[in-house]
C-alpha cells in the first residue's frame, strides 16, 4: 500500500485526525513489539529505545506518546528506516513462532493482526485526505474500468419487529465490542436495499439541503455553516453545473449511480430527514445484514473508490462505503473491559462516537463480518461512509373515523405532530367527525364521485358470479362497518352464508350495524371484533359450519395506504384469514387525471367543506385559531407516485394557536390531509403477488374505472 507513494507522501500528515502513512506502518510494528516480543521473548532487545514514545498510540499504560497532532513534524526516522523496523520484528516474531505460543498469546497475535488490517484502511483514507489538498490532485493508483454497472430501484425490504439478539457468539475473532451476544427488542421496520447514490444526493443539493436548517441537527447545522459545507468532501462542482470528485484515482467525473461517499454522520442524517425517512439502528442493519453473505467490493480489488452496484436485491450491505447509523457506540449489557493495557482498545472510545456497518472499498474482506461495529464522531468525513436508510413501518389507520378517537391527548399529539413535520400533515383518519361523515356521504352521491355507484354497479351487476365463486357455508369478515349497502349485496346472493364478522375500530359504530344487519338476516350469524384492523385480527369462532373465511374490503381504502403499507396490511389479512381464505377488495384504477381531480373538488364545495372541517374540528375540541377561510383546498394529482393529493394550502403568512403552542403558515404552504393512490390492475396483482395473494377473478366496469378483485390466500 505504500509502495506508490514518495518519501515526502509518507510524512504529510494533512489534518490532526489523519496520520502520516509511515506512522501507520510503524505503529502496527510496534503492537506486536509492545504486546508480544517485549512481553514473551526473554532478553529482547527494541529496535530502538525512542519508538516506544514516537509510536504509541493512545495507550496510557504504556506509557508518554508524541501528541497525535504532531505526528506530520516526525521526518525522522526516515521510511526507509521505518521498513527496517518492520523487518526486524516481522523476523523477531517468526523466530517467537517456533517457541509455540500459548493459546493467550496466539489470541494477542491475532488482535494485532486486525489491527494492522484497521490502519491498512486508515492509511488509505488519511493518505487520500492529503492528497487531495494538492491542488494538481494527483494520482495513488490508475483508475481501472468497471463494466455492467446498473442501480436497483429504490426499494425496501420490511422486517415484522420482535425480539433478536445480535453481537458475536461464536469462536471466530471479533474486537470486544461485537459482544456479548444478546437480546434486543425492535419494532418492525423497512431499510432500503440499497445505499443512498450520488445521483440521489444531488437531489438534496439541488434542493437546497445544505440551506435548510430544518432538516439538521442543532450540532451539525452550526458546524456546516462554520465549514461553509456545500457538498461531501472532496465533490467539486463544475462550470456547466455537473459534478467532480477526488478519488484514489485523481479528479473524475462523479458516478452518479455509485454510493455517495465521504458524508458526516450530521450529513446522513439531514439527507434521511429531507428523505423522510431516517438513519438505521445498528440492530436493524444486523439483523438484515446476517442473513446474507459477506461479499462486495473490499479493499482487496485495489479500487478504493465505491462503485455501483451491479446486482438486484439488498445490494452493497457489505463493502463500498462504511454505512451511518443512528446508534450511538456504546457497551453491550455484559460488555467488560480487557485488563491491561490492551484494555483501552475500544472501551475508553464509548463516548460521542456513532456506529458505522458494512465496511467500504478500502477494507480488507476478511476483516469485516455482521457483528463489525466501527465508530467514529458525528462530524467525521474523511473516512468512506455512506447511507443506507430506514423507516419505521406501521400503518397510518387514514381511513377510520376520528370520533372514534375518543382520547383528546392522541388527537391533540397527533396534531401538534403532523404541524411539527416538515412538510406539515394530519392524517386523515381526523377528517372524519360527526361532521365529516356526513360530508363524506354526501361526497358519494356526487355524480362526479364516481367510485361508490361504480363499485355498487360492479357488485350488483357481477353479484351471482361472485357468490358462486366464492361459494357455499362462507364466514364474510367486512373490514370498516360504514354504509351497509355494499355487504348487504354479498348477503342477498351468498349461497348459505354462515356468519358475518364486522371489524371496526369504533364498538358504537360496530353496535350500530350489527343492530341492522342482526334484524335484516336473521338467519346469520353476525360477530363484532372492535379492532384495529390494520393488524392481524384473531376471527371469533362461529357457531355454525364455516367452509371458508372471505374478507370484503370494498370502497377502495387500500388507497388510502403507502403501497408498502399495503403490503404489510395485505400480509396481516393473509395471517387473519389462513392458507385458501379469500380476499374480495376494491380497487380505484388508473385513469384521465382530470376525471380524478373533479372527484375530490366537486364545483358544489362539498369536498372543500369537508377538507375545512378538519380545521373547525380542531378549533373546537383542541381550542385551535384557525380561520378556515384563510385556507383554500388544494387538489393534486401525483403522476410520479400516482396519487391523488388533497391539501388545505394558507393564501396568506400567518400563525395558529393551538394551546401553547404556536404555528406560522407562509402563503403557499400546505397541510398534507389525505392520499388515494390509484393503480393498474396489474400493479396492484403484483402488489398481491407480493403479500402472498394469488388472483382469482376480477370484474370492472365497463369504462375500466374501478375494479373488485378476488384472491386467495397461498
Amino acid at each position: 500500500m505504500s509502495e506508490p507513494l514518495s518519501e515526502a507522501d509518507q510524512c504529510i500528515q494533512s489534518m490532526p485526525d489523519a496520520s502520516p502513512t509511515k506512522w501507520h506502518l510503524a505503529h502496527t510494528t510496534w503492537f506486536f513489539e509492545t504486546f508480544i516480543l517485549k512481553q514473551f521473548v526473554k532478553n529482547y532487545k527494541e529496535f530502538h529505545d525512542d519508538f516506544n514514545f514516537l509510536f504509541n498510540s493512545y495507550y496510557n499504560k504504556i506509557g508518554n506518546r508524541h501528541a497525535r497532532a504532531e505526528r506530520g513534524m516526525i521526518t525522522r526516522p526516515s521510511s526507509t528506516e521505518v521498513n527496517e523496523y518492520r523487518t526486524y520484528v516481522d523476523n523477531k516474531m517468526r523466530d517467537y513462532f517456533k517457541s509455540k505460543p500459548t493459546s493467550e498469546v496466539l489470541k494477542l497475535i491475532e488482535l494485532g493482526i486486525n489491527h494492522e488490517q484497521q490502519h491498512q484502511e486508515l492509511l488509505i483514507t488519511d493518505i487520500k485526505h492529503a492528497l487531495s489538498k494538492n491542488p494538481l490532485y494527483p494520482a495513488y493508483s490508475e483508475q481501472l474500468p468497471v463494466k455492467g454497472l446498473s442501480v436497483s430501484k429504490n426499494s425496501w425490504v420490511d422486517h415484522p419487529g420482535g425480539l433478536v439478539e445480535i453481537g458475536y457468539s461464536g469462536k471466530e475473532f471479533i474486537f470486544d465490542a461485537e459482544g456479548p451476544r444478546h437480546k434486543v427488542w425492535i419494532e418492525p421496520f423497512y431499510l432500503a436495499k440499497h445505499p443512498v447514490s450520488n445521483r440521489e444526493f444531488i437531489n438534496f443539493i439541488e434542493d437546497g439541503g445544505y440551506k435548510k436548517a430544518e432538516f439538521w441537527l442543532s450540532d451539525g447545522w452550526a458546524l456546516c455553516q462554520k465549514e461553509k459545507w456545500k457538498a461531501p468532501m472532496y465533490w467539486h462542482k463544475n462550470d456547466d453545473g455537473s459534478w467532480s470528485y477526488y478519488t484514489m484515482s485523481g479528479l473524475i467525473p462523479i458516478k452518479l449511480n455509485a454510493p455517495v461517499c465521504h458524508v458526516s454522520y450530521y450529513e446522513a442524517d439531514a439527507f434521511a430527514r429531507w428523505s423522510d425517512a431516517r438513519l438505521p439502528r445498528e440492530t436493524e442493519w444486523e439483523v438484515i445484514a446476517k442473513s446474507l453473505d459477506v461479499e462486495g467490493h473490499f479493499a482487496d480489488a485495489n479500487l478504493f473508490d465505491p462503485q455501483p452496484s451491479t446486482k438486484d436485491g439488498i445490494t452493497q450491505i457489505y463493502g463500498d462505503v462504511w454505512e451511518w447509523t443512528q446508534s450511538s457506540f456504546s457497551a453491550y449489557p455484559g460488555y467488560e473491559i480487557a485488563e491491561g493495557a490492551v484494555g483501552e482498545y475500544n472501551g475508553k472510545f464509548m463516548s460521542g462516537q456513532m456506529v458505522l456497518r458494512g465496511g467500504s472499498c478500502a477494507t480488507p474482506l476478511d476483516h469485516i463480518r455482521p457483528s463489525y461495529r466501527n465508530f467514529f464522531p458525528p462530524y467525521a468525513r474523511w473516512q468512506f461512509s455512506g447511507i443506507r436508510l430506514a423507516k419505521d413501518k406501521f400503518v397510518p389507520i387514514s381511513f377510520f373515523h376520528a370520533n372514534d378517537n375518543n382520547n383528546k391527548d392522541i388527537f391533540f399529539n397527533d396534531i401538534i405532530l403532523g404541524l411539527s413535520s416538515i412538510p406539515k400533515h394530519i392524517s386523515s383518519k381526523y377528517l372524519y367527525d360527526n361532521k365529516g361523515a356526513q360530508l363524506f356521504e354526501k361526497i358519494c352521491k356526487l355524480e362526479v364521485y364516481y367510485p361508490t355507484r361504480t363499485e355498487i354497479g360492479i357488485l350488483k351487476n357481477n353479484a351471482d358470479e361472485i357468490a358462486k365463486t366464492l361459494g357455499p357455508n362462507v364466514t364474510l369478515i367486512e373490514y370498516g362497518s360504514g354504509a351497509l349497502e355494499k355487504v348487504r349485496i354479498l348477503l342477498d346472493t351468498l349461497i348459505n352464508p354462515s356468519s358475518l364478522c364486522a371489524i371496526d375500530i369504533s364498538e358504537e359504530q360496530l353496535k350500530n350495524s350489527a343492530s341492522i344487519l342482526r334484524n335484516a338476516y336473521p338467519n346469520i350469524e353476525v360477530l363484532t371484533v372492535a379492532a384495529d384492523f390494520t393488524k392481524a385480527v384473531k376471527i371469533p369462532k362461529s357457531q355454525r359450519e364455516t367452509k371458508s373465511k372471505i374478507v370484503f374490503f370494498p370502497g377502495s381504502t387500500i388507497g388510502n395506504f403507502e403501497p408498502d403499507e399495503a403490503r404489510a396490511f395485505l400480509q396481516n389479512i393473509c395471517k387473519t384469514i389462513g392458507k385458501n381464505g379469500k380476499l374480495l377488495i376494491g380497487v380505484d384504477l388508473k385513469k384521465d387525471y382530470e376525471r380524478l381531480l373533479k372527484a375530490y373538488d366537486d364545483n358544489d364545495g362539498i369536498t372543500e367543506a369537508f377538507n375545512k372541517n378538519l380545521l373547525s374540528r380542531i378549533n373546537q375540541e383542541l381550542g385551535a385559531d384557525f380561520n378556515p377561510n384563510l385556507f383554500r383546498h388544494i387538489v393534486r394529482f401525483n403522476t410520479f407516485k400516482g396519487r391523488i393529493e388533497m391539501h388545505l394550502e394558507s393564501c396568506i403568512d400567518q400563525s395558529v394557536n393551538i394551546g401553547k403552542e404556536k404555528f406560522f403558515f407562509t402563503a403557499g404552504e400546505t397541510i398534507h390531509t389525505e392520499n388515494s393512490y390509484k393503480y393498474h390492475i396489474h400493479e396492484f396483482i403484483e402488489l398481491a403477488d407480493s403479500s402472498g395473494l394469488d388472483k382469482l377473478s376480477t370484474w370492472t366496469d365497463k369504462d375500466n374505472l374501478f375494479a373488485v378483485i378476488l384472491f386467495r390466500v397461498r
